[in-house]
């Protein structure tokens, strides 16, 4: 399954629950779908505190999945085409020199 089939299930789910309708109590705008996706990112670090691997890989895989699909959805609702922006990104990084002396 690609990015964009991914972000089209992401898109069926949201629909399915109503949440882009006007009167909606979970609004899908750019913030909310930010801080939502930076709170799941630090649910993704409560597994690593005071340890060197999560205890728990089943949970912790389920918190990544919270943040690929906040991702998903930040990118449709702001137009961004993610699989392009991440291909010019990895080209760009190549280009780029790390631990340089």
């Amino acid at each position: 399954m690609d990015i964009k089939q991914l972000t089209d299930l992401m898109d069926q789910f949201v629909t399915s629950k109503g949440w882009y309708k006007p009167d909606s109590k979970r609004p899908q705008l750019p913030k909310n779908i930010a801080l939502s996706l930076s709170i799941e990112t630090a649910e993704v670090l409560e597994h690593l505190q005071w340890r060197e691997i999560p205890e728990d890989s089943q949970a912790f895989g389920q918190e990544l999945a919270d943040v690929a699909l906040y991702l998903l959805q930040l990118a449709k609702i702001t137009d961004i085409d993610l699989e392009q922006e991440i291909i010019k990104k990895l080209r760009a990084n190549q280009q780029r020199e790390w631990d340089q002396e």
